[in-house]
């Protein structure tokens, strides 16, 4: 089992940043990706931005230019920095980690996620 825990959400006003952080614990054997998804009231959650367990990062026409992701392998954690936020990025973001274990099975698993909210 892997446990994914949130942080570094809350209020900012347009146009200010935030940023997240999502630390994985539990029985990890390899984290091959972790991304963000986000899910506003009312809509369905998306994808944000993913990062690989190399490194090589992809973002979503929302993310691309105002977000960037990262993450520390050693710590298990990924950040997701947000820049430039407006009204619109208010959702609630969830961590998702894919965990390859020893037999080589993948597993997706998610964060309990945390608001962010962007006041105009």
């Amino acid at each position: 089992q892997v446990q994914l825990v949130e942080s570094g959400g809350g209020l900012v006003q347009a146009g200010g940043s935030l940023r997240l952080s999502c630390s994985a614990s539990g029985s990890i054997f390899k984290l091959t990706s972790m991304a963000w998804y986000r899910q506003a009231p009312g809509k369905q959650r998306r994808l944000v931005a993913g990062i690989t367990s190399d490194g090589s990062p992809n973002y979503t026409d929302s993310a691309k230019g105002r977000f960037v992701i990262s993450s520390d392998n050693a710590k298990n954690t990924v950040y997701l920095q947000m820049n430039s936020l407006k009204p619109e990025d208010t959702a609630v973001y969830s961590c998702n980690a894919v965990h390859e274990d020893a037999g080589g099975w993948s597993w997706p698993y998610w964060g309990q996620g945390t608001q962010v909210t962007v006041s105009s």
